[in-house]
């Protein structure tokens, strides 16, 4: 049996306590009473999820990350550069790959510092991050539709009990996949790359091709790892909000006005 959630009995009457008890247990997506209604739970869950990837994404694109990162794993050196000229290839390319337009012709000293079959994987590779982010987009704007239309319908709670359940599915799966990378990043690598890029195309040389001296292996595995820690962060941040904001609507569903406002005040407040 689920535990009772801890209701003040000083500010809530115990028949407003038993609906909030029968809320916060519905409130569950796993124990939504109908089909559209798990439907719903779910769709929140994976929707919100894929926005906070999404959000955690964003500043590993940035040249303040990358130049870190590069400067971590030498790849000045890897290069043959200069500071000052891998600062300006990395930027040209990032620009190109988060702005357009995608050309990625960027040359040092009049030489282009990417081949063809370069530019084309960096092609492919801005392909893949608009698709995504496209995603994002529509979860973003469904996450916004199903939220109001919970509240529309009088079950804010599950909406917001829904996002949380999604977070804490998204922590669980990103540890999963940091300990599966832990072993054998080079295979899940490898496999990421064979699902989203024509075989072949992904290719390249450290010793000639500037694509993965400018970006070494080390500064993939390293970036996934602080990447996995910034959305197993942020889903913590979401979850814990989440299930707050489920326990308040609950008990302002459930209330009558004069008890869900006292219930709403802060503890310090009663």
């Amino acid at each position: 049996m689920a535990p009772r959630p801890a209701v003040p009995s000083s500010s809530v009457s115990p028949r407003v306590a038993d609906r909030v008890y029968h809320a916060a247990v519905t409130a569950d997506p796993l124990s939504a009473r109908t089909a559209p209604e798990r439907v719903a739970a779910l769709a929140t869950a994976v929707a919100a999820s894929i926005v906070v990837i999404a959000i955690a994404i964003l500043p590993f694109l940035t040249p303040a990350w990358v130049s870190f990162e590069q400067g971590r794993t030498h790849a000045a050196n890897l290069a043959g550069y200069t500071q000052a000229d891998l600062s300006a290839a990395t930027n040209s390319i990032l620009h190109d790959l988060v702005l357009g337009p995608p050309d990625f012709a960027v040359a040092v000293d009049g030489v282009p510092v990417l081949e063809e079959r370069e530019r084309a994987h960096m092609r492919d590779v801005r392909g893949v991050f608009a698709g995504f982010y496209l995603l994002a987009g529509i979860a973003a704007v469904l996450l916004v539709v199903l939220v109001a239309g919970a509240r529309r319908m009088g079950h804010a709670a599950r909406a917001w009990s829904a996002i949380a359940t999604g977070m804490r599915g998204l922590i669980v799966g990103i540890i999963v996949a940091g300990i599966i990378s832990s072993v054998a990043f080079d295979a899940v690598f490898e496999l990421f790359h064979r699902l989203f890029f024509p075989a072949g195309s992904f290719t390249f040389d450290p010793r000639t091709d500037r694509l993965v001296q400018l970006f070494p292996f080390d500064f993939w595995s390293e970036t996934t790892i602080v990447l996995g820690v910034v959305i197993v962060v942020l889903a913590a941040l979401v979850s814990v909000g989440g299930g707050r904001l489920a326990r308040r609507t609950a008990v302002r569903d459930d209330a009558s006005p004069a008890e869900a406002a006292v219930a709403a005040r802060p503890e310090t407040a009663r």
